[in-house]
């Protein structure tokens, strides 16, 4: 019995020591899965664009924070001291009192708060009162952004620049341009009535709703196409098409290309439309049609009938609303435009400039429309 036991013990013995050999191989062997699965370099690669992602979202939102609270910094500085300083002393001694205070602030804080800079503070909280409405816009907007356009005297402009800039997400380079180019000016919604076009505004501001007003513009700057003074229809798209992201730049950001001369079978003929887009805000086609010499009555039908075909057959009826046309013409007629009753329902009719005017000759143009386009407007109510 004795003899037995002993012959047993160093059997279970051997037993036990290679059950702990194979749980150290075990634990081993995981441990290397595991390491081998980490510096593998694709889940290395992952867990980098993780990291990466998270670093990123994270810059972005504190450099939304810092933004938000640099302008609305200035928009207070602004407030104060229009506030106690110009609006109770003389014009002459509130300018001595800012130049004394921006020695003071330069001196502890930097360039950022020289005279101009001031000057500039004061104009912002004179041109955008509501401080809720800048903390929503220094989300999207930062302190070059305002400054563009803090001097613009027409007040509906500003809000107009601004809402645009922080719907489409312009950058201060973007926003130059179309305050140069006077875009307020040149889209339809600065001839509406001024109720209108507040009313508009605060829809826009209020829900992000852009109504066609918006959108279209006449006329529109085709300067950058280089055509010289002699050009065919299809030297005019081929230049479209070859200065294709300016060409949509000056349209607006929510204009997608589809299609250039779109063909449309209708009974035996083929029809082909110039050049299709799609507005994504809208939701809607927008059919442009190109003509060289001066806007004839007929093109309307023309466009109709364009219009009509694209409805029944390019038209997501679920989730798009109906197709809009725009006739490019280098010159029209106002009354001829009027007398059809375009540019308020589903056909806009606008010029386009192949070389930019003087300034003073553009803003002359655009001024005389947008009173011809109040008076008409009127005359229909």
């Amino acid at each position: 019995m004795r003899g037995r036991t002993t012959a047993v013990l160093p059997r279970m013995l051997i037993c036990v020591r290679i059950e702990t050999l194979l749980t150290k191989n075990r634990r081993k062997s995981e441990d290397q899965d595991r390491d081998r699965t980490i510096t593998e370099p694709h889940a290395l690669g992952e867990l980098a664009a993780d990291i990466r992602s998270l670093i990123e979202s994270t810059r972005l939102r504190v450099a939304q924070t810092i933004n938000v609270e640099l302008v609305l910094l200035y928009w207070r500085i602004g407030a104060r001291i229009r506030r106690d300083i110009l609006g109770q002393a003389r014009s002459d001694y509130g300018e001595q009192i800012v130049s004394t205070l921006s020695r003071q602030l330069t001196e502890e804080y930097g360039t950022g708060f020289s005279r101009q800079n001031l000057f500039h503070m004061i104009r912002f909280a004179e041109a955008w009162p509501d401080q809720t409405q800048i903390a929503g816009l220094g989300q999207q907007l930062g302190w070059s952004h305002f400054k563009e356009i803090l001097y613009l005297e027409n007040e509906l402009a500003r809000q107009f620049y601004t809402e645009m800039c922080r719907l489409e997400r312009w950058s201060v380079r973007i926003l130059r341009e179309r305050v140069r180019s006077m875009m307020f000016e040149r889209t339809a919604i600065s001839r509406l009535p001024e109720a209108t076009i507040r009313q508009d505004l605060q829809q826009l501001r209020e829900a992000d709703r852009m109504t066609p007003e918006f959108v279209f513009r006449d006329p529109y700057l085709l300067d950058f196409l280089g055509l010289k003074d002699t050009y065919s229809e299809r030297d005019l798209e081929a230049a479209i098409l070859r200065e294709l992201e300016r060409f949509l730049l000056e349209l607006g950001t929510d204009f997608a290309f589809i299609a250039r001369q779109k063909r449309m079978t209708i009974g035996d003929q083929d029809y082909y439309l110039d050049l299709l887009f799609y507005h994504r805000r809208l939701t809607r086609l927008i059919a442009i049609d190109l003509k060289l010499g001066r806007f004839e009555a007929g093109y309307k039908g023309q466009m109709e009938l364009y219009l009509r075909w694209l409805d029944q057959n390019e038209r997501r009826t679920e989730h798009e609303d109906s197709p809009l046309g725009l006739i490019l013409c280098s010159a029209k007629n106002k009354e001829q435009i009027e007398l059809l009753q375009l540019n308020r329902g589903e056909i806009r009719v606008a010029e386009y400039l192949t070389a930019l005017p003087e300034k003073k000759l553009l803003a002359a143009k655009l001024h005389d429309a947008v009173i011809r386009g109040r008076e008409q407007l009127a005359r229909r109510e």
